[in-house]
């Protein structure tokens, strides 16, 4: 499966994140859910789910914080503590799922609110990341009403049998991926790109 951008920037921008929910809720005083929605709107986040490196490594979290509210460095300064808070490792923890799923951050919570998230930091701080991870998709599919593919294809009002003459893709592979009957994230890089020229989308969007 396709990554959202080169690992070699994945711990700075996991640093980065989580940084930036600690200082916008602990420094700045925001409701973390208020300032959630504030990045996931703004450029910053686009720039950081396709890996700019401006803002993956060229910014602190603090930095990143006062990008996305349009605020000044003399803003509010930062407390720096040894112990992380538990938003620091959400950050953490959701830079890392980003990366690995491609899915945009407002995707991530369009199905799970990010204080729900946020009170899974007990027990999953001490586990492998790759459980949260787990997790999260186990919640997010239980949730979502429909696949990414399926979606796409109904809004454009093309039946499953008209993108597959677009696509040369089986019709039955079709139904298979859009029912969740095989894993569209482990597709033949060919039939993704097919796929996403005949829906007019980003590969990414069709990603589960």
């Amino acid at each position: 499966m396709m990554n959202a951008y080169d690992i070699t920037y994945l711990e700075k921008g996991r640093s980065a994140l989580g940084r930036m929910l600690e200082y916008a809720v602990y420094d700045l005083d925001y409701d973390l859910k208020d300032f959630w929605n504030v990045f996931v709107n703004s450029p910053s986040a686009k720039k950081f789910e396709y890996g700019d490196p401006t803002v993956l490594v060229g910014m602190s979290g603090v930095e990143l914080t006062l990008t996305v509210l349009g605020q000044n460095s003399d803003y509010a300064k930062p407390h720096f503590s040894e112990e992380k808070s538990a938003e620091y490792w959400l950050g953490w923890a959701l830079a890392y799922y980003q990366w690995m799923t491609c899915f945009s951050f407002s995707q991530i919570t369009e199905y799970i609110d990010i204080k729900e998230l946020l009170n899974m930091y007990n027990p999953y701080h001490e586990m492998d990341i790759r459980q949260f991870c787990d997790k999260i998709t186990e919640i997010y599919l239980s949730r979502k009403p429909q696949s990414n593919l399926k979606a796409r294809r109904s809004t454009l009002g093309i039946s499953q049998s008209e993108l597959a003459k677009l696509t040369g893709i089986p019709v039955r592979t079709i139904q298979q991926y859009e029912q969740g009957q095989k894993d569209i994230n482990k597709a033949n890089a060919e039939y993704i790109i097919a796929l996403s020229r005949a829906l007019c989308c980003n590969p990414r969007m069709l990603m589960e």
